[in-house]
Formats: C-alpha cells, sequence, structure tokens
C-alpha cells in the first residue's frame, strides 16, 4: 500500500502540472480527490491493511491529501484561461449616463422651506414617535376625544408609563418648540405623519406636512392669511389666490380651512391643501405662555397634496411606488 501511495503521488503531481486549463484542473480534481477518486479508493483500502500498518498508513494517508489540495489550490491560482477582452477603441463615442435626480417630494418640501425662509421662517424639528401629551393633551385634545381612538393611531405601546405613537401631525414640533425656544417665535417643521388610512388614490397611512407657527405680541387673522398669500405668490405665481373658509380644530380659534388658487393643466383651479387658525389659548397655557400676552396664528399644509396638484399628478400611491419610470417624469 505504501507503494500504491508513493505512485499516487507521483501520478498526480505529474497530471496537475499538466494541466493548463480550469476543465482540465476540474478533471483531475474529480480523478483524485472526488467522492470517487484514487484518494477515496486507498483509503477504503485500509482496513485491509495489517493492524501494525494502520497508524503509519492513515498518517500517510492524510498527509498525501492535505499535499493534493494544497497542490491543486496553488496551480488554479496559476491558471487562467477566460478570453483577453477585446480593445478598446477610445475614439468611439461613449456611451451617455442617466442623471441621477432627488424624489419629486424631497424637491417640493426643499422648495417649500425656501420659500418659508425667505419669509423669516426658521426650520423645527421634532420625534416621529411621539407622547401622548405632545399629540393630544397640549394641543387641545382631551381624554375620551374620537382622535385618539386606537382604530385613528398607530399606537406603539407604553414606556415608563407613557403611552407612546406615531404623531398624526407635526403640530406636535410647535408644542416642543414653544416649550424650548424663547418668544417671539417663527418655525416651520417638515415631516412625515401616521394614521391608518386605507390606501387609495387620495391616502396612505404615511404622509408629510409642514407646520408654520408664529408667536408674537400682535397677531391676527389678517398677518395668518397675508403669510399664506404670500407663499401663494412665490410658489404657484403671482396669480395665486388664498381663500379661507370656516372650520374647526382643537389646537386653533377661530379656525379655517385653507385653498389655494393654482394653475393645473392649463387653468386655475381652487384646491383645498391644508388648515389654519389663531393658536388657542389654552394650548398656550399647556406651554407657560401666557395668551393675554401673545398671540399666535398656525397653519398645516399637505406636501404631497401640493405636488400632486402641482404636477398632475393623480395618485397618490406612485409617490412611493419608487417606479423609476414615474419619477423621471420630474
Amino acid at each position: 500500500m505504501i507503494n500504491a501511495l508513493n505512485s499516487l503521488l507521483h501520478q498526480a503531481d505529474s497530471e496537475l502540472a499538466a494541466a493548463i486549463s480550469t476543465s482540465q484542473m476540474d478533471s483531475w480534481r474529480t480523478k483524485y480527490l472526488g467522492s470517487n477518486g484514487e484518494l477515496k479508493g486507498l483509503m477504503a483500502r485500509l482496513k485491509d491493511a495489517p493492524r501494525d500498518q494502520k497508524p503509519e498508513l492513515g498518517k500517510r494517508l492524510n498527509e498525501l491529501k492535505l499535499h493534493l489540495e494544497a497542490s491543486f489550490e496553488s496551480r488554479r491560482g496559476m491558471i487562467s484561461d477566460v478570453p483577453k477582452s477585446p480593445s478598446i477603441d477610445v475614439t468611439e463615442p461613449g456611451l451617455p449616463l442617466d442623471e441621477g435626480r432627488r424624489h419629486i417630494l424631497s424637491r417640493t418640501i426643499d422648495e417649500i422651506i425656501d420659500v418659508f425662509g425667505q419669509m423669516g421662517f426658521a426650520v423645527a424639528d421634532g420625534p416621529e414617535v411621539e407622547d401622548e401629551w405632545h399629540n393630544f393633551t397640549a394641543l387641545n385634545i382631551p381624554e375620551g376625544h374620537p382622535a385618539r381612538d386606537a382604530t385613528d393611531n398607530f399606537y406603539m405601546g407604553e414606556q415608563a408609563g407613557v403611552k407612546r405613537l406615531l404623531r398624526t401631525q407635526t403640530s406636535t414640533v410647535q408644542i416642543r418648540a414653544m416649550e424650548s425656544q424663547p418668544l417671539p417665535l417663527k418655525v416651520v417643521a417638515v415631516g412625515r405623519v401616521y394614521r391608518p388610512d386605507t390606501h387609495d388614490a387620495t391616502h396612505f397611512s404615511m404622509f408629510h406636512q409642514i407646520e408654520g407657527l408664529c408667536v408674537d405680541r400682535d397677531l391676527s387673522l389678517v398677518d395668518l392669511k397675508t403669510a399664506l398669500l404670500q407663499f401663494a405668490h412665490a410658489y404657484f405665481g403671482k396669480d395665486a389666490e388664498v381663500r379661507m373658509r370656516p372650520s374647526f380644530f382643537p389646537f386653533t380659534e377661530p379656525s379655517a380651512e385653507v385653498d389655494m388658487k393654482m394653475h393645473i393643466r392649463g387653468q386655475w383651479q381652487w384646491v383645498e391643501i391644508g388648515g389654519c387658525g389663531m393658536v388657542d389659548p389654552n394650548v398656550f397655557a399647556a406651554v407657560g405662555i401666557d395668551p393675554e400676552q401673545w398671540r399666535g396664528y398656525a397653519f398645516g399644509l399637505g406636501i404631497e397634496r401640493i405636488a400632486m396638484r402641482r404636477y398632475g399628478i393623480s395618485d397618490i400611491r406612485w409617490l412611493f411606488e419608487n417606479d423609476a419610470r414615474f419619477l423621471r417624469q420630474f
């Protein structure tokens, strides 16, 4: 059996040295190291060897196996029969690369922030996972109010005895801004909000809002409408108009729905884009601001609603499907 081992070693090394292609290497590995190869055959004969020779033969078999495996790996690194690439004609025109672009919602958000920035509004931010106090109580939405119902919110359980949920409006940021920043105050907050709506052409469970807040000594609805009108003229054109229809929101009094007249598909149309109003005294009281000394106005506009109307998009779901064919249009 020792002679067979030596013979196998010499034959395997000789054939491996002669291999010049990956197919020959694969054939060599199958022949010598495969499950039915020469080495397996010798190992099967070990059981018939004399008892006193088995330890030495087992050691030699293992050494032979390691030698063949190492030789194969070393030789394979030297073999390459991949055809060479054709030479490149540098005088031929290159292939044009597709230009990257920002998502239509990101661009719309940046444009809106830029407009309000020119009007003196700073940018504020807040967490998307909120507590009930910032999302409801401080906004004059008391316990038992229908807006707190579990079917209308994404509750996330309790942490240290405090209920958490995904925020339903960026109005939570105005509370945090009034808690942490000195007065007078003039900020806008843009971000994602979440409501368990059924997805259709005009509803989605996650969308974006921009919340505006201004707090000063002597503010009125005139200041609020002026801010919205200036935004409409800057963003939709000098012929854009704004109208406010009486409505109700717990955190503003009086409150109004905001419509803007914008140019859509060749004609001017009235489009509802959000809500607004004067900050309710109860909201001021919740954050320790004297409503006798300070006045404020707030407005909230839907980013998707603005983008859809401005660019003629008829289904909100298209904005979140990330279909490059759709997004390249804008």
